[in-house]
């Protein structure tokens, strides 16, 4: 967060601020105001005031996570999701519209609830450094690794703690309400369960040191992957389906509720036993193909018979 407010600053923010709250509406001389840096001199609201620092976290992250979800959830529909799959029998009635308003109404929430973290880190209570050879450019991969390690072990058992019987239904419940979800599924929480699965993203850095640039990176890369292991792709047979927690095995997540906790990486769910490897049988395409079939939409091999779908 630091690094876009440091963009963001002296790109929009110092005017708008000055424009919002100038330093002249509280009679500020030019002589008191000789301390202040040129980009802080307009506004009453320094950079670093910590009210200012809040409303910008606020803004920034609204826009950004929304942003991001529009975007990459509209990638992923549009160009790797099967949209056979809305002829499923667990599809939802308007579920895409649901699932994009259950989304957007938890992205505030989540912000708001994700504040204090951010707000640490821009205030310099974490572990984020700037200079790559204050550790060393070795400690950038080691860093990385660690990071995304970290996250999927903590991640792998919140998540599992939540299919808890006396979580579940409080916390978690909303988003299996999505059986054969698709990638506008990705942010379609209940703000505390989305809060919950984010924070070892964000503790990470107050007990290891990272750099600044490479964590956001990583932070906007998870972001993405969110999106992506919902877009409903049940490619099997690979040999990375081994290791990497796929859409595959999400899609069975969501289809079979006890397996595939993971979030990156399948070595929790193999050693913990709630791993559950894709098979082509398990393509939720078939029943959706049967429906399409009933309907008079498509043959017997799948292909379809000059039929649209209907709004």
């Amino acid at each position: 967060m630091d690094v876009a407010l440091e963009f963001l600053d002296p790109l929009v923010l110092d005017k708008a601020y000055a424009w919002v709250l100038p330093a002249s509406d509280f009679g500020l001389s030019n002589s008191s105001c000789s301390g202040l840096s040129a980009a802080n001199a307009t506004s009453q609201w320094s950079r670093d005031n910590i009210y200012r620092q809040i409303l910008s976290i606020l803004v920034i992250t609204q826009l950004g996570a929304t942003s991001l979800y529009l975007f990459f959830s509209a990638i992923s529909y549009y160009l790797v999701f099967d949209r056979r799959l809305e002829y499923h029998p667990r599809f939802l009635q308007n579920q895409v519209r649901l699932e994009i308003k259950s989304s957007l109404s938890a992205i505030p929430f989540i912000n708001i609830l994700t504040l204090p973290v951010f707000l640490a880190e821009v205030r310099g209570k974490s572990l984020l450094y700037s200079n790559a050879s204050d550790y060393g450019w070795s400690w950038l991969v080691i860093s990385a690794i660690l990071y995304m390690a970290f996250n999927d072990f903590a991640i792998y058992w919140i998540h599992r703690l939540e299919h808890h019987p006396s979580v579940y239904k409080y916390i978690h419940k909303p988003h299996h309400k999505w059986i054969v979800p698709t990638p506008w599924a990705a942010l379609a929480f209940h703000p505390l369960d989305g809060y919950v699965q984010s924070l070892p993203y964000h503790v990470f850095v107050f007990i290891c040191p990272m750099q600044r640039y490479l964590y956001l990176v990583l932070f906007v890369g998870v972001q993405i992957w969110t999106i992506f292991i919902h877009d409903g792709d049940m490619i099997t047979g690979h040999w990375t389906e081994k290791f990497i927690n796929s859409p595959a095995h999400h899609t069975l997540h969501h289809m079979y509720f006890t397996v595939n906790y993971g979030q990156y990486f399948t070595w929790a769910d193999t050693y913990f036993g709630s791993h559950r490897a894709p098979e082509p049988s398990l393509d939720p395409i078939h029943d959706a193909l049967k429906v399409m079939r009933a309907k008079g939409l498509v043959d017997e091999q799948g292909n379809p018979v000059n039929h649209e779908k209907k709004e």
